[in-house]
């Protein structure tokens, strides 16, 4: 069996984490995985500006969501590589930004080979967004984009219209990474002849596993004697991580040596901003002082507005450390309430103060042990491998009459 995995990027972004652990898991199970990105080439700049100059003017000049939404207008065909015409399936998973568009995504169906799409949000879904919010226009058909701020048929009617011819003959199976996006995807009108199924992302919990937290401080430079939270992101100051909820929470809080560990890339400074003393980790690349960072902590607070399935929380739990997070996407089905961790009510800073302080108030190594337990027993790459496995068997043999 070869599988050949597309992904807009190398390890940039959630997706792309999530695509290289498949691939590595996959192979390490004895099938032969090969992966194709988008390559750093001027084409390929010109590509991502040129998806963009389309949204930006279908936006009224408005920069504002010039990243909430993908039009797929421009791409590379794949279909004639090596690698694809050599895969017995092709797995897709984030391709947005210029790496395929519609019509290279045709080019692949034409080959008459199964297609498994894993989704990390809801962009293969609907016309044009990466998440519809509480619109619920993708049931139907999408128009009068909220993110265009347009009236009638708009840029998201062609593109929803475009999608749907292409899937109506298609041999696509769609995989969400969470119940929750499974859940919205087969709600669309797009989707509703194709098969819908949802399989986490895994985690090798060789790498993310439980350490000593004094050593781990000592080893990043992070006061003993105090209760550390941890937040990190991307793009920390993005509005959509909910730092203005966060903030308002730790406001609330009782305060109990209490102090904040940031991680990720900070556009602007923050310092000032928190009632807490912040420690900035800065972007982290190297695997082994992320690790050591969620090890080092007492909780991760993930205050984000619009999740799928973070590996953020995964890679947490792995470690042992509890998490706290607001009830929206995939996060409940990780978070099981006030066993490994605490689930606020949506946007609702007070209560994701009540979710820091009750984990601040339980047994520390029960929560821990809960936490490991529901990885391994639902993510680990172990797991994850037998599932997708069975899903591609499956499909070759209704694709062939044989495995």
């Amino acid at each position: 069996m070869k599988i050949v995995i597309l992904n807009t990027s190398e390890r940039t972004g959630g997706a792309a984490v999530a695509a290289g652990r498949l691939g590595k898991a996959l192979g390490q199970a004895g099938i032969q995985v090969d992966k194709l990105i988008r390559e750093n080439s001027w084409l390929n700049r010109f590509r991502f500006y040129w998806e963009r100059l389309i949204i930006f003017l279908c936006n009224h000049l408005n920069r504002k969501n010039l990243f909430a939404v993908s039009i797929a207008n421009t791409g590379m065909d794949l279909s004639g590589h090596p690698l694809v015409k050599d895969a017995d399936i092709i797995h897709l998973h984030w391709i947005n930004q210029g790496f395929l568009s519609l019509k290279d995504i045709e080019e692949l169906v034409k080959l008459n080979k199964p297609i498994v799409w894993t989704m990390h949000d809801m962009w293969p879904c609907t016309g044009i967004c990466h998440h519809a919010r509480d619109c619920e226009k993708f049931q139907m058909g999408c128009e009068s984009c909220f993110f265009l701020k347009s009236k009638g048929k708009d840029l998201s009617t062609s593109v929803f219209d475009k999608k749907l011819s292409l899937y109506k003959e298609a041999n696509i199976t769609f995989v969400g990474c969470s119940r929750w996006l499974s859940g919205r995807a087969k709600k669309s009108y797009l989707l509703r002849d194709k098969t819908v199924l949802s399989i986490p992302n895994p985690i090798d919990t060789e790498v993310y596993h439980p350490m000593d937290q004094d050593m781990t401080r000592e080893l990043l430079g992070l006061p003993s004697g105090k209760r550390l939270l941890l937040f990190g992101a991307l793009n920390v100051t993005d509005k959509r991580k909910g730092i203005d909820y966060l903030i308002e929470a730790l406001r609330k809080i009782e305060k109990q040596d209490v102090e904040l560990v940031v991680f990720g890339q900070v556009k602007d400074d923050i310092r000032g901003l928190f009632p807490v003393p912040i420690h900035s980790m800065g972007y982290l690349s190297d695997e082994s002082k992320i690790v050591a960072l969620y090890n080092a902590v007492d909780m991760f607070i993930t205050s984000s507005l619009e999740e799928n399935l973070p590996n953020t929380i995964m890679e947490s739990m792995a470690c042992g450390t509890p998490c706290v997070g607001f009830e929206i996407g995939g996060i409940p089905e990780m978070i099981d309430h006030k066993i490994n961790g605490y689930i606020a009510s949506y946007k609702d800073a007070s209560d994701l103060a009540n979710g820091i302080q009750w984990v601040l108030e339980q047994d520390q190594l029960a929560l821990s042990d809960a936490c490991v337990k529901k990885v391994q027993e639902n993510y680990t790459e172990e797991v994850i491998v037998m599932k997708y496995l069975s899903l591609y068997q499956n499909i070759l043999y209704k694709n062939d009459g044989k495995l």
